[in-house]
């Protein structure tokens, strides 16, 4: 791992996280949005995220009015892939859900049909930050009725401005706790998500990617497992500190998205 940029020239994919890379909740990071756009010029973009609490549609468009050059298409969060995950292994399937309103849209989009907790083959768990202990009963219902519990992703912390708040794992913990851990975790570092988004680059070849992102537990790692060159940003979650002391490496750090990209056109 060495500071410095990786010659992005070298691939045809960009799979870029979203919070602590372009944004911190609904704060657009400095730089990131004219980075993104000089990025697409390199190759193609996709915005792997494991935020569920949005829409594609969603995030494309709160993206778009701060600032960034962003269609549907370009993003894979985890919403998405648990959509596309239920779909393509079980088709449309009876879902009870934990979470927001973007991980209720991909689940009706994709085919599913949300049900009470009895009627449930499926317990589908993200971000819930209206999350009751009356919705937690409900899940575990469907638990104990058989319901089989698929998580979006089981990150601790979510990054916001000023700090960070707890993330997907607080809900995949509560029902762990209650003896039920998940039997499938989709989001980043799962290879079910770098796969859905190597689908939507266009791109079979791991080793043409370049993952960008700001956690060394799900990008950095879900990098490694597929054999992806990797960039972790300083602009998130992790910092120098843990950077050193983990065992989780990735191919180069760069202080930010506009860092990483400004270098590579300096070097022109």
């Amino acid at each position: 791992m060495i500071r410095s940029h990786a010659k992005l020239e070298n691939y045809r994919a960009f799979l870029v996280d979203l919070d602590g890379v372009l944004i911190r909740s609904s704060e657009v990071i400095p730089g990131a949005a004219e980075a993104l756009l000089k990025l697409k010029e390199i190759g193609r973009v996709v915005l792997l995220s494991n935020n569920s609490t949005r829409s594609r549609r969603t995030f494309a468009e709160g993206l778009e009015r701060t600032g960034f050059a962003v269609e549907p298409e370009m993003i894979v969060n985890s919403a998405y892939v648990v959509a596309q995950y239920l779909l393509e292994r079980h088709g449309p399937s009876r879902v009870f859900v934990l979470g927001e309103e973007g991980l209720l849209d991909e689940l009706e989009q994709a085919g599913h049909q949300l049900v009470n907790p009895e009627e449930a083959q499926f317990l589908v768990a993200g971000l819930d930050r209206h999350l009751t202990y009356d919705k937690l009963t409900g899940a575990l219902q469907a638990l104990l009725g058989g319901a089989r519990f698929i998580a979006t992703n089981d990150d601790p912390t979510f990054p916001v401005p000023g700090g960070q708040i707890p993330g997907a794992g607080a809900i995949v913990g509560a029902l762990a706790g209650m003896g039920f851990p998940p039997q499938e975790i989709v989001g980043k570092p799962s290879a079910i998500a770098f796969e859905i988004a190597l689908k939507a680059a266009g791109v079979s070849d791991p080793g043409e990617c370049l993952v960008i992102g700001d956690r060394l537990e799900t990008d950095i790692a879900g990098a490694a497992r597929m054999e992806m060159d990797s960039v972790l940003v300083l602009t998130g979650v992790a910092d120098n500190k843990e950077l050193e002391q983990s065992e989780i490496q990735p191919t180069w750090i760069a202080e930010s998205l506009a860092d990483l990209v400004g270098m590579h056109y300096a070097d022109e």
